[in-house]
């Protein structure tokens, strides 16, 4: 069982940044997929960006490329998105999730591929 604990989340204004974090615990693979997610209310859930621990291999939604950047502490077992220019459009619950196994998930930003989920942080951007 995998446990994924998120923070970092809170209110900013547009052109804003924030940095969220995501600890896990319990049984990790040492090799792993890791996702972002966000849904946005009336929305649903889309894949934001993923990082793979095997090859450090980074994903992100066309959205929040060049402004979004998913990194990983491999020693505290956490991964963090920073998130710089923030948009209005970014508003929404931000979680975090483990895929099943030590493989590179073949579609990194898809939910189905992952097995763990955090609770979410709220993160709001006012224009």
């Amino acid at each position: 069982q995998v446990q994924l604990v998120e923070s970092g989340g809170g209110s900013v204004q547009a052109g804003g940044s924030l940095r969220l974090s995501c600890a896990a615990s319990g049984y990790t693979y040492s090799l792993n997929s890791i996702g972002w997610f966000r849904q946005a209310p009336g929305k649903e859930r889309e894949g934001v960006a993923s990082i793979y621990s095997g090859d450090k291999t980074t994903e992100y939604a066309d959205s929040v490329k060049g402004r979004f950047t998913v990194s990983q502490d491999l020693a505290k077992n956490t991964v963090y998105l920073q998130m710089t220019r923030l948009e209005f459009e970014d508003t929404g619950v931000y979680y975090c999730a483990h895929a099943t196994g030590p493989s590179k998930v073949p579609e990194p930003l898809n939910a189905e591929w992952y097995n763990w989920w955090g609770q979410g942080t709220q993160v709001t951007v006012s224009s």
